[in-house]
């Protein structure tokens, strides 16, 4: 009997795992990721006209960034994590069906509400999972691996993309995408969720909490201002969670920028556009091994951190700079590096929150993350318009020496705290 026992946060760990991964494999399973740059290149748009609909994907997350993090603390997160790929799918359709540029704004709007929706919604679940589990000191080790997971999906895309786009165009490669997203809603459904007690107080008359933590008597409208305001105090008050929360797009802002132009720069090289599914593909394999990479690096110092970053630049700047396909490697080398930071700083920015928020507060790390972008994107098209892709990702490569500089001022170290003891929850 005891064996058994001790067996079943095990299994139930394990299952959370299995659905996690599965999730995030369909969600970017997207056949169109590595050509759909190439699609708004074909009907005439320029890198500006292009910038332009990534600002708007930005803007997009940072109006529902927060308010969908504050939603995802009051009501059901798996019920967020079905809608937010069933919103990307139906993105995907329009680009195909109606290609044109207000097409493509419309469907960003949609891609950016499906992100922001699946913003700080997934990090919740599954750490307060791994919480009540017992098994918070794994959440770095199962979000790295599941990073990979969707790097995977990813791969799988370069793979099949090229082949798919040359026997049925971009119809057939938009129509695999949204059959991605439709069943990565399937697997959400199978998500456990356990929400956590939040104390809050009662009305006069002392109704009982429901089961999603929200007084009854007590309003969804008043539910999710509690949660809203609670979020921001403990992001704002905190100072702890607050580095954490600025770390998080000091690295995730500028390489999720250059993700999306990594297939104008492959197109740069002179390779055909059927080849250049095929020449991301060290970028994502570098990616894949970043996120494996987690459980072994998650203990690093602040200065092993901000040698992290430098070891991205130095790639990154050299990849960019060979102007050759040979490049791509030594840029999967820097995605690799820039993978590994990122989930670095989710891990940390985990650990430290502490308050029933926990989806608020991660939603305020995105909501940064997408200011952050779109300086980026902005600054992107106004290099590359004068001095070409190459030179726009070596200019990129700045602001992390600059992150790693100040990492060592400051002097705090950057390893991942251990995990608080699991929260009394209400099944």
């Amino acid at each position: 009997m005891t064996l058994t026992c001790s067996r079943v946060p095990d299994t139930r760990v394990r299952r959370l795992s299995t659905m996690l991964y599965c999730y995030l494999f369909l969600s970017d399973l997207v056949l169109l990721y590595p050509v759909y740059v190439l699609l708004f290149g074909d009907i005439g748009l320029t890198v500006g006209q292009i910038s332009g609909l990534f600002v708007l994907w930005s803007v997009t997350a940072i109006v529902l960034e927060v308010p969908s993090g504050a939603w995802a603390d009051t009501v059901s997160r798996r019920l967020l994590l079905c809608l937010a790929p069933l919103l990307t799918g139906a993105c995907f359709a329009l680009w195909v069906l109606t290609p044109s540029w207000w097409a493509f704004a419309l469907g960003f709007v949609l891609w950016g509400a499906a992100g922001a929706l699946g913003s700080g919604a997934l990090e919740a679940l599954v750490y307060t999972e791994l919480d009540r589990l017992g098994a918070a000191g794994r959440y770095a080790r199962t979000m790295g691996r599941a990073r990979t997971a969707g790097v995977l999906g990813v791969l799988a895309s370069l793979g099949l993309a090229g082949p798919v786009l040359a026997v049925g165009g971009y119809p057939a490669v938009g129509a695999a995408s949204v059959l991605s997203g439709v069943l990565a809603a399937a697997v959400a459904t199978r998500f456990p969720e356990h929400r956590p007690a939040v104390p809050a107080p009662l009305p006069p008359t002392g109704p009982t909490a429901s089961p999603d933590g929200v007084p009854d008597g007590v309003g969804a409208e008043q539910g999710w201002w509690v949660s809203l305001r609670t979020g921001l105090t403990e992001a704002r008050a905190d100072r702890r969670v607050r580095a954490a929360v600025l770390l998080v797009p000091a690295v995730t802002a500028v390489w999720g920028t250059l993700d999306e132009y990594t297939p104008l720069l492959a197109r740069g090289t002179g390779v055909p556009a059927s080849t250049v599914p095929l020449l991301l593909l060290p970028v994502w394999l570098g990616m894949t091994v970043g996120g494996l990479l987690a459980p072994t690096a998650e203990r690093l110092s602040t200065r092993g951190y901000a040698a992290l970053l430098v070891l991205a630049v130095v790639a990154l700047v050299g990849g960019a700079a060979v102007r050759h396909p040979g490049g791509f490697v030594l840029l999967g080398v820097a995605f690799c590096a820039l993978q590994l930071a990122t989930v670095l700083a989710d891990a940390r920015l985990q650990a430290r929150i502490t308050g029933p928020g926990r989806a608020t507060v991660t939603s305020v790390a995105g909501m940064g993350t997408d200011l952050a972008m779109i300086v980026a994107y902005g600054g992107y098209a106004v290099v590359a318009a004068s001095a070409g892709h190459p030179a726009a990702f070596m200019v990129a490569a700045v602001p992390y020496l600059l992150v790693a500089a100040a990492l060592l001022v400051s002097g705090r170290s950057g390893a991942v705290p251990q995990a608080r003891p699991p929260a009394r929850v209400v099944s």
